[in-house]
């Protein structure tokens, strides 16, 4: 029996089930969003709401082009992501070097762009010019991928392509140059740039390119240098490989830039990279184990204050791996990933295999359905936000991993759990964001344990005009005399297993919750470190002793070194604690460890609860925002229209499961404001809410809180 379809039943059902779900959204408080002029470009809008169809091969012989903009537009859509080119043409192609899709019907891309604009549905067209088909090899094998042992990358008959070979260098420019001379497109979205060193669809690490034309190329950039077959951090012409890697991905980026934007100045730019691009596109996936339920608030948090100048578009990935395609993940992960990009100021983006026909998993349409049509109900307050916040957490990254990842993850978890407010810079961006990073009170540096040197003497800079630091484990390991003169610190034993040794929170002036504790428990790394140029040490070190029996536990000693240093200079505090805090916090989540950084946190900043006081479950993520409405006569301005207080409820992440979220009663909120609120209202029930205003302090009780709730408080 064919199985039926969410979005294959009857119109005149389908419409009716639309009709009672948009009449049971509540009215609140709504402005109408103005016509964007064409003076801004579309996508400065920031008010996205992505559909990317990644369509199989043999889904172009089928896809009804009707269906789709009824599907897209039942979901609240307006920007619709679909295949064109690359691995291989959805279109009829003319071009020697572009694979034809052979299931593809004549029309069916012209058929979608025009329905879709009949509908005011905005049309970015895919190209993935990772791979390209056998054919294309077996007339250019020099084109391609080659192992140090000689071996290519190959998936089913595709080839992994090398990016300095004359099939992105040349050929890349011809396939864009065709699709935008034949269709009125509005963007393009570039999947998968730059070097490949392992099959990403199986994991199987296959080594660095040596493609012919690399090596020449690599050759010429860096005065006769062969390249480096193996990944080593120390060896100079290894990273002398990846100045070249970055410097040939952004001169292909700045090529591909000048040919869209001497085509059409409207046409969109879209990838994962952010120079020469117009939207920075992220993802939010679920691979493997600890999961992070705070993913697209990271991913959303770090893009906008990193390329202020840019939009993101975080994608929340249906599938649950590339070996899973068509398992989805949990409807709550989902609803937790899209009101994150709502909180943080991206639009909403979402990506599935294929159209939505006879999908193999529809458990999470309706919430993309709910969340959608929330974000185009109340469009105007979404994307155009200030954030109030004083402290920021440095990222080693935009995709970190391993224990830079963790070690961030875990203060980035402390802080959401505390309610704490913050925002996300990238290491590489200090230098470039110096003027707005002395704005803030607080930065914290997990793991960075490295910076450029125009980023290292801009950090110097701001710490002395006043901006205090909080480092943790390596962080500036590199660079033993910022460390010094920053810190007041010499590096004694840099790794070092810290299993079996105990801190001791002895100052109970300064670590204030621990009142009723003498030692805590350690393992992962405990850098050893001389903090004789400090001002403070804190937190003594004790020796593992013995572990057992229990008739012989005990022998605990100190060890002569400390777990915090603190260096006081004229307007500012440095604090380093050269141990691994974030990553046992992120991997066990013992609250004494979290209990650490917020009472140092409290010494450096004593003002950092000012701007939220509550009583919420710390599984509450509260996120507050400045903002103007979202609206042309705005674009440009400096205009406060109030605050926003946006609620994503996590309570029911397990760790390993996503359940429903408990609900919660009555949580207070006291908010620091820079105006006297003349209304405060609920996105979710339309209501006004009850308030005090007292000395420059908002207080409010938020009676029911479900999956999320957008507080609004009006100037």
């Amino acid at each position: 029996m064919k199985r039926i379809s969410y979005f294959s039943m009857r119109p005149v059902c389908k419409d009716l089930i639309y009709g009672l779900i948009f009449m049971l959204l509540p009215l609140g408080s709504l402005a109408q969003s103005s016509s964007w002029p064409d003076s801004i470009p579309w996508w400065k809008a920031n008010n996205l709401r992505v559909i990317q169809t990644n369509l199989p091969a043999y889904e172009a012989e089928t896809l009804n082009a009707d269906s789709l903009i009824a599907d897209l537009k039942s979901l609240s859509a307006n920007t619709l992501i679909i295949n064109a080119g690359g691995i291989m043409a959805f279109y009829p192609t003319q071009l020697e070097y572009q694979y034809t899709n052979p299931y593809m019907k004549e029309n069916m891309l012209g058929d979608v762009i025009t329905k879709c604009h009949e509908n005011g549905i905005k049309v970015i067209v895919r190209f993935d010019f990772s791979r390209a088909h056998k054919s294309i090899f077996d007339k250019q094998p020099d084109w391609f991928y080659l192992s140090p042992e000689g071996k290519r990358i190959v998936n089913d008959d595709m080839y992994v392509i090398s990016i300095n070979a004359p099939y992105e260098q040349e050929q890349l420019f011809n396939i864009i140059e065709e699709v935008i001379d034949g269709y009125p497109i509005d963007g393009i979205f570039i999947n998968m740039p730059g070097y490949a060193t392992k099959n990403a669809y199986t994991g199987e690490y296959h080594g660095i390119d040596q493609n012919p034309y690399d090596m020449k190329r690599f050759s010429e950039y860096s005065n006769g240098m062969k390249l480096p077959v193996t990944e080593d951090y120390s060896d100079p012409v290894f990273t002398k490989y990846q100045e070249f890697k970055q410097y040939t991905s952004e001169d292909l980026m700045r090529r591909v830039h000048e040919l869209v934007k001497s085509k059409n100045e409207q046409i969109a730019i879209c990838t994962y990279s952010e120079k020469y691009v117009d939207i920075i596109r992220h993802e939010s996936q679920t691979n493997s184990l600890p999961y992070w339920p705070y993913n697209a608030s990271d991913n959303v948090n770090n893009t906008i204050h990193s390329y202020p100048d840019h939009i993101v578009s975080n994608a929340s990935i249906q599938q649950i791996s590339f070996q899973s395609r068509y398992n989805a993940v949990e409807p709550e992960e989902v609803a937790i990933r899209l009101y994150e990009n709502i909180a943080n100021g991206s639009g909403l983006d979402m990506s599935i295999m294929g159209d939505f026909r006879d999908y193999e998993d529809e458990r999470n349409f309706d919430i993309y359905r709910k969340v959608y049509a929330l974000h185009k109900k109340y469009e105007p307050y979404f994307g155009n936000y200030t954030s109030p916040a004083k402290v920021a957490v440095i990222a080693p990254g935009s995709w970190p991993s391993g224990d830079a990842a963790h070690e961030y993850r875990g203060i980035q978890l402390m802080l959401k759990e505390s309610h704490i407010q913050f925002d996300i810079v990238e290491k590489s961006q200090i230098a470039h964001l110096e003027e707005k990073l002395k704005t803030y009170k607080l930065l914290i540096l997990p793991e960075i344990t490295n910076l450029d040197a125009e980023s290292l003497e801009a950090l110097i800079r701001i710490n002395e005009s006043g901006t205090n630091l909080i480092a943790t484990n390596r962080s500036l390991s590199a660079h033993p005399e910022a460390l010094e003169s920053l810190f007041g610190a010499k590096i004694k034993q840099l790794d070092h297993e810290g299993s079996g040794y105990y801190l001791n929170p002895a100052d109970k002036k300064l670590f204030t919750r621990f009142e009723h504790q003498k030692l805590l428990f350690w393992k992962f790394n405990l850098g050893l470190y001389d903090f004789e140029a400090a001002d403070e040490e804190k937190l003594p070190i004790y020796t593992p002793g013995r572990p057992g029996p229990p008739e012989k536990i005990g022998g605990h000693e100190t060890s002569g070194y400390h777990a915090v240093g603190i260096k006081k200079h004229a307007k500012s505090n440095a604090v380093l604690l050269p141990i691994n805090l974030g990553k046992l916090y992120y991997l066990h989540g013992y609250e004494q460890h979290k209990n650490i950084l917020l009472d140092l946190i409290d010494y450096s900043y004593p003002e950092v609860n000012d701007l939220i006081v509550t009583d919420v479950h710390p599984r509450i993520e509260a996120v507050l925002q400045e903002y103007a409405r979202n609206i042309p006569e705005n674009h440009t301005s400096e205009t406060l229209e109030g605050m926003i207080l946006h609620l994503v409820n996590l309570t029911g992440f397990s760790g390993n499961t996503y359940f429903s979220p408990l609900p919660i009663q009555e949580s207070r909120f006291k908010v620091k404001t820079k105006f006297e609120p003349r209304r405060i209202w609920s996105m979710i029930d339309g209501n006004d809410i009850i308030f005090d205003y007292e000395d420059g302090y908002v207080t409010f009780v938020v009676k029911e809180l479900g999956d999320y709730e957008g507080i609004v408080i009006e100037r």
